[in-house]
């Protein structure tokens, strides 16, 4: 295919880059661009369209991170395979622990920070004010069990916007923090389930699941995510996934394998995918990735959220969006217990994000860490000969991953002689794994650009 003819629209709010994806998207969904064609270069498109070669690839980048193109090095961009699941018609329509440390350290890498001297104060204390001016004796009262309706409208329209989440307030269960979600779920699930978890994985969902007396199977990942075939050998029937952005590894599970986790959910009743949506707002490089809960057709996707990353960690405040095959369920067995989370707190997030304060909190977030995530790339880089960087350019943390003869433990150790606390892959795997290469997580949400620039310069100097 030499070239794409795409009316493209200089004025629209779309940008430019958006619109050539959308088009190359759509064309390959239909089958108009077949599996194996060869798409234009950057160069030749950008010339027949008259646009930046940026543009064009940076929507080449978002189309090879779903999982639409392939690229083979130097022979160009191809169509991916997908799965025909994809041309269904669709039906109608992660709390993070904070584990508190005896030892405070100079610099605290965690994975799981968030920046609280950005959090905004002023807006919150307004929007309690105004809540809270008048005498009104309702907001004292027990509310809906399963949340307020007006707050789980709120998520409804926002997931819908912002993640390509289908739902309907009436499947949204609001509670406080991913733990309480979570045992709500199982309550709903009842147990006769065999859960599969990603390994690595997030160790504080592997956790809690065992405590409630699930049976547990570990599933391995591959440079795609959770692997469907070793799924199916498992003889689990609900799979916890985070396909936008794998935790640990960062890793972007593609459209195809996303088709074939679905097709694996419909093969059986009661299979399930839990879709662990933890940061998928904190995305630098093109668009977020939609949720997988987006293309499911048959009701098989529990999605789980949180404003624990995205606001803060004292909010408290998550919620689920069930299957509405699985609401009859959730009345019968559920809806009894009463909402953990307070109907003032529920009205001050449903003005943040109606009002348009979140949206504005999110964007002023996701430059501060950009900033941050670049700051620390570039500090890295006179590491690169003995370690790799991967996991850019979404969440809040990176990997390293050495190949200087140390192990693991001894990186640990070293940076503890230094003051500087960071975390090893080891810590997120629930098997041992022989052979893997030592492994380092630097997470960059809590730190300064300074104190990065300072930390990193301390560990090139005692990693060697």
């Amino acid at each position: 295919m030499n070239e794409l003819t795409i009316n493209l629209k200089n004025h629209s709010k779309i940008p430019l880059y958006e619109q050539i994806y959308d088009y190359i998207k759509s064309n390959i969904q239909t089958g108009r661009i077949p599996y194996g064609e060869k798409l234009p270069s950057t160069r030749a498109l950008s010339k027949h369209l008259e646009v930046s070669r940026s543009t064009v690839e940076l929507a080449y980048e978002q189309l090879l991170s779903e999982g639409y193109i392939e690229s083979a090095p130097y022979r160009g961009f191809f169509v991916a395979q997908i799965d025909e699941l994809y041309h269904l018609e669709r039906g109608q329509e992660k709390l993070r622990i904070y584990k508190e440390e005896k030892k405070k350290y100079r610099y605290d890498f965690t994975p799981n920070g968030v920046d609280l001297n950005s959090f905004p104060y002023n807006v919150w204390r307004k929007l309690s004010k105004d809540i809270l001016i008048d005498d009104k004796t309702e907001l004292f009262r027990s509310g809906d069990p399963q949340g307020e309706y007006g707050f789980r409208n709120a998520i409804s329209n926002y997931l819908y916007q912002a993640r390509g989440v289908n739902c309907s307030p009436e499947q949204i269960v609001i509670g406080a923090g991913s733990d309480y979600i979570l045992m709500l779920l199982s309550m709903i699930l009842g147990l006769e389930h065999r859960i599969a978890f990603e390994d690595p994985t997030y160790k504080q969902a592997y956790r809690l699941v065992k405590g409630l007396s699930y049976p547990t199977v570990t599933v391995s990942v591959d440079r795609f995510g959770m692997k469907v075939s070793e799924l199916e050998e498992s003889e689990a029937d609900i799979a916890y996934v985070t396909p936008s952005h794998q935790y640990p590894t960062g890793i972007v599970m593609p459209i195809r394998r996303r088709m074939e986790l679905l097709k694996w959910a419909y093969q059986k009743e009661g299979r399930y995918i839990i879709e662990d949506d933890y940061d998928s707002e904190f995305r630098y490089k093109g668009k977020p990735i939609p949720a997988l809960q987006g293309y499911d057709v048959q009701g098989k996707v529990i999605y789980l959220g949180t404003f624990s990353k995205s606001i803060a960690p004292a909010i408290r405040l998550s919620y689920m969006v069930l299957p509405e095959s699985l609401m009859e369920a959730y009345h019968t067995q559920a809806s009894f217990v009463n909402s953990t989370v307070s109907k003032v707190d529920q009205q001050i997030v449903q003005k943040f994000i109606e009002d348009g304060y979140y949206e504005r909190h999110l964007n002023k977030t996701r430059a501060l860490y950009k900033n941050r995530h670049d700051v620390l790339i570039e500090a890295l880089r006179p590491m690169e000969d003995i370690c790799k960087i991967s996991g850019e350019n979404a969440g809040v943390h990176l990997l390293l991953t050495f190949e200087n003869g140390m192990t693991e433990e001894e990186l640990i150790s070293r940076a503890y002689e230094q003051d500087i606390r960071v975390y090893g892959m080891s810590d997120y795997c629930i098997k041992e794994e022989q052979g893997r290469k030592p492994t380092i997580l630097l997470g960059y949400a809590n730190l300064s650009e300074q104190d990065i620039r300072e930390a990193v310069k301390l560990l090139n100097q005692c990693w060697r």
